[in-house]
């Protein structure tokens, strides 16, 4: 089994453990406090990665941890288990599938939208409404800024681009017109 397909098994039952017994958002900023806490730490991080030291010493470092930094109970077992096992390299994988999964939870899809220049408040409303219509579910926006597209909006649901970009216009446009010459 892949490590994504290892980290997506243990986000789905992270998250049903987490609706049962606890609070699924808690869950996700304890969680993204955790890994953000490895990562600032490249030794820390390395212990808990290396195949050379031990589960037993990584699950002793957890539970260390864990001492300083509480956590919900359901995610405390969950890194205990993750030692346990040496899987402890999932945890940046597991953490984004976790968030997927709450999300999905929610009912709330990510949108990635990129624009040539930065919208005001009210602009930005407004296309959080209508994409939340075209999503058929509430809207977590991501924006880019990309000079490149001259103007216009492109839209990124998941898999579905819609490009209301100018330069895509303009491309078609050309297609168009080379086509009828």
């Amino acid at each position: 089994m892949t490590n994504h397909a290892a980290a997506v098994r243990y986000a789905r039952a992270l998250l049903d453990v987490s609706i049962a017994e606890s609070d699924p958002e808690l869950v996700e900023r304890q969680f993204g406090g955790f890994v953000a806490l490895v990562e600032a730490n490249p030794q820390l991080r390395e212990v808990l990665i290396s195949p050379a030291i031990p589960a037993v010493r990584k699950q002793a470092v957890i539970t260390a941890l864990l001492a300083r930094v509480p956590v919900a109970p359901v995610l405390g077992k969950l890194l205990q288990l993750l030692a346990g096992r040496d899987r402890l390299v999932l945890l940046p994988d597991l953490l984004a599938a976790y968030r997927d999964r709450v999300l999905e939870h929610r009912k709330v899809v990510r949108v990635e939208v990129t624009t040539a220049v930065r919208l005001p408040a009210d602009r930005t409303q407004a296309l959080v409404d209508r994409l939340r219509t075209v999503a058929g579910r509430d809207v977590q926006l991501a924006t880019r800024i990309d000079p490149a597209i001259i103007g216009g909006v492109v839209a990124r649901i998941g898999s579905t681009v819609y490009d209301g970009s100018v330069t895509r216009q303009l491309a078609r446009l050309q297609a168009r017109l080379a086509g009828e010459s």
